[in-house]
């Protein structure tokens, strides 16, 4: 089987003859066309990303406070003290770097998804190196945000290992147009990345099911650690998650953009970042490409008034996956 998906996807003209969208074409003929560059710190920095959302009304994490310089550095525990559990990151990183998510602590031990204790210093040092912009797009100054945990829905209980799963929405002039969800590993280290050893599992744009998974870009059809059937996975309260990541084009006033939500037990769907220039690993998850979907979208023209659920509407009969 795994043969057969090389030989089919090693060919240059069968990937273009499956639609499958390269970083070129990604970046000059929808990023660069599609994205005014004036928006791309709305996305880039989390904080800012938070704030526009909350004033459209878009449910986000928690956010417990932010350190923006060093000498605030002493306030981390007052903020943290009176939370179970939380979350530090970078506001400008990528790549779920510089991330730390402490799920418990007794005032002096903060125990990571692994097992793993940190000290309060641990943590501070952690904050000082965001601050220095280790993490950071570029390596500037940053800002840590720390945020509240998301409690994720019980129906993903053994898909994921040690970490919260996402869902990566490709949104196109409003439109959802591919959707795939990461599952965190041992190997990813409970980070939900794919270039890191995630698991990426493609969905139906239709029914929120899912059609297909790798790891590192092959087939798989069970978890790595917890041996889940990948197959089984299927994302509920699908609509409303596809009608908040449309809304995200009204809200950022980008035209191709990736939206990553989660799906809190007590909240329903959140927006947890949005990506400018989201990866093309997607197509792999879904064993199809991306470029006939958003031609069909473009064959709309120019002026689409359409609301958010008239196009989730749209994209959920037009990109229906088959079923197999």
């Amino acid at each position: 089987m795994i043969k057969r998906w090389l030989e089919q996807y090693a060919s240059p003209f069968a990937l273009d003859k499956m639609g499958i969208m390269g970083m070129n074409r990604r970046n000059i003929s929808y990023i660069s066309r599609y994205n005014p560059r004036r928006l791309y710190p709305l996305v880039d920095d989390k904080l800012q990303t938070k704030k526009i959302a909350l004033d459209a009304g878009v449910t986000v994490p928690d956010l417990i406070g932010v350190i923006e310089f060093q000498h605030q550095v002493a306030r981390l525990w007052d903020m943290i003290k009176d939370w179970p559990g939380f979350c530090i990151k970078p506001a400008k990183g990528s790549g779920g770097k510089g991330i730390m998510v402490i799920i418990n602590h007794d005032r002096k031990n903060f125990v990571k998804p692994s097992g793993k204790g940190e000290s309060i210093g641990d943590l501070e040092r952690h904050v000082s190196n965001i601050l220095a912009g280790l993490f950071s797009l570029g390596g500037k100054p940053d800002v840590a945000l720390i945020e509240a945990l998301i409690n994720f829905d019980d129906v993903f209980d053994g898909f994921s290992y040690e970490g919260v799963p996402d869902t990566r929405v490709i949104v196109f002039k409003g439109f959802p147009v591919m959707a795939m969800m990461r599952l965190s590993t041992e190997a990813s280290d409970g980070k939900a990345n794919l270039h890191q050893g995630a698991v990426g599992v493609g969905l139906d744009i239709n029914t929120g099911r899912a059609i297909r998974a790798v790891q590192f870009n092959l087939p798989i059809r069970y978890h790595p650690d917890t041996g889940r059937d990948l197959l089984e996975l299927k994302v509920p309260y699908w609509e409303q998650l596809l009608s908040l990541s449309s809304s995200c084009y009204e809200m950022s006033g980008l035209g191709y953009i990736g939206t990553d939500m989660v799906l809190d037990k007590q909240h329903g769907p959140m927006l947890l970042e949005l990506n400018a220039r989201p990866g093309l690993a997607i197509q792999t998850a879904n064993g199809a490409g991306l470029v006939p979907r958003l031609h069909k979208i473009e064959k709309l023209g120019k002026k689409i008034t359409l609301t958010p659920e008239e196009r989730v509407t749209f994209s959920r009969k037009e990109f229906a996956s088959e079923v197999f």
